[in-house]
């Protein structure tokens, strides 16, 4: 299996693949393992079989193991002395206290991006927004969270404060898997429920009403939370 191209939704994707073939090789490689990795293709706490990736993603073990070491500064593997990598393993106290922290910095993003967020920023989070809705209505996971984590970071980028953003991204990683794990817990109802939350989101953006859209942000991570306890 050739490594397939990036998820249009995904941030990372490469932006312009005729001008950099090595980096999109690496960043579509990146993305596709990390995808592998977030979707539950292996358990908690598995080893990671490098030959049978290497086989599937038609690679050589060099940009393979580059592409670990990146996922291991993510939070979602660990690597191990000279015996490979495994699946970060996540204690119910662990996921807890990440979401947590999660929600109280997603709060921070939104009260700080009403302040700062631009009209294109705005229109392109709706845009996403439109997009996530049709994988919904699709019933397609894959492409509704990339879409769904798309739109929490730009969020978070529009806060415009790099302290917030590199604490951010220095947890999402290790919490994405159980993100993705809740979604696929949620039943008809509760999926429902998460897309009108985002649409509360919106609005919120929208008006630019910071306090409102912190409190937002912060129980729609608790709900997150919960749904993800309830899939454990």
């Amino acid at each position: 299996m050739s490594v397939p191209l990036p998820d249009p939704c995904d941030e990372t994707a490469p932006v312009d693949e005729a001008t950099k073939p090595a980096a999109s090789l690496h960043e579509g490689l990146l993305v596709a393992l990390r995808d592998f990795i977030v979707e539950g293709s292996l358990a908690d706490g598995a080893r990671v079989p490098e030959r049978a990736l290497c086989e599937r993603f038609n690679i050589s073990r060099t940009p393979l193991r580059e592409a670990l070491k990146v996922l291991a500064a993510e939070g979602l593997i660990e690597l191990l002395p000279n015996r490979g990598a495994r699946i970060r393993q996540l204690s119910p106290e662990d996921v807890r206290e990440l979401f947590d922290v999660m929600g109280g910095l997603e709060a921070l993003a939104g009260r700080l991006a009403c302040e700062r967020i631009s009209e294109a920023e705005i229109a392109e989070i709706e845009r996403m927004h439109h997009e996530m809705y049709r994988f919904y209505l699709r019933r397609e996971m894959h492409g509704y969270f990339h879409c769904n984590q798309a739109i929490h970071q730009m969020i978070v980028a529009a806060a415009g404060n790099a302290m917030l953003a590199a604490t951010y991204a220095g947890l999402a990683g290790r919490i994405r898997r159980v993100r993705y794990s809740a979604n696929l817990a949620k039943d008809r109802d509760r999926w429902g429920e998460a897309m009108r939350e985002h649409e509360v989101i919106l609005d919120a953006l929208r008006r630019r009403a910071g306090a409102e859209l912190s409190e937002i942000l912060f129980l729609h991570l608790r709900n997150k939370q919960k749904a993800a306890q309830a899939s454990s």
